[in-house]
């Protein structure tokens, strides 16, 4: 099975830049994606549907052209899921879940709080109240990866500039102790560095400057899975040849 997270930076921005050609080279069983920046209606256009694929949008309801979420997937979900019971949060189009037998796909965008601190304090707001939604997931006896964009580094190795990024968005202790708590105490898995644990590789870039060029960049998007999984992973890339937004497309390979 084979599993990708991307955030688009608008699903349509990253049709033109050519996402879909790739998404069908890739053959993806589920694709997830965050920041769709669209709503639904706006969609019509049949490349929104790709060939074969059963396709979710979840769109912000509180700002049009703003967050959204969205997956695709080749088999029919027997379910699929857009709240999580905060209106603060599923308004602004940041979760949706589908189910297959006792495995749930999740795409979630965590909020930045990079425009200033009322936003940092709502994400620190969904951080604590993730937290106990996450414990339920793990006690369900469910299979999850939870993919998407979770706006926070974790290591030294995940960003490039580390020294200068502590008191920044993103990079913050606060932020780094609640995926510490996620991966090391609660027992979630983070796929990458399950995989690759020495790897120093990025997955976002600033439009700044000359990140991309110069890899100057931060690895903030994740595919989080529970332990039942963790034996289940095989390999995982972030594909870079391409730039269909300023994040890279995270894909992970599990075996059956």
């Amino acid at each position: 099975m084979r599993i990708v997270s991307l955030n688009a930076n608008g699903i349509r921005s990253a049709a033109n830049k050519g996402v879909f050609e790739w998404l069908r080279k890739h053959k993806a069983d589920v694709v997830c994606l965050q920041e769709t920046k669209a709503q639904e209606d706006q969609l019509s256009d049949p490349m929104f549907r790709p060939d074969g694929h059963h396709c979710f949008y979840r769109d912000a309801t509180s700002k049009k052209g703003y967050s959204g979420v969205a997956i695709y997937a080749k088999r029919e979900p027997d379910k699929v899921l857009t709240e999580l019971g905060w209106d603060a949060f599923d308004n602004e189009g940041r979760y949706i879940e589908a189910r297959f037998g006792n495995l749930s796909v999740v795409s979630m965008y965590v909020p930045s709080g990079s425009s200033g601190d009322e936003r940092q304090q709502f994400k620190f707001q969904v951080m604590d109240w993730l937290t106990p939604i996450f414990d339920k997931w793990l006690k369900s006896k469910r299979d999850y990866v939870i993919c998407g964009d979770w706006n926070i580094v974790h290591t030294k190795d995940d960003i490039k500039n580390w020294s200068s990024n502590q008191k920044n968005s993103g990079c913050l202790p606060e932020e780094r102790a609640w995926l510490d708590l996620l991966f090391h105490k609660k027992g979630w898995v983070d796929s990458f560095r399950a995989i690759k644990p020495e790897a120093v590789e990025y997955t976002w870039w600033s439009n700044r400057g000359r990140a991309r060029e110069n890899n100057v960049g931060w690895r903030i998007d994740y595919q989080v899975v529970t332990p039942s999984l963790r034996d289940r992973l095989k390999q995982c890339s972030i594909y870079r040849d391409e730039r269909f937004s300023d994040h890279a497309p995270y894909t992970v390979d599990y075996a059956d």
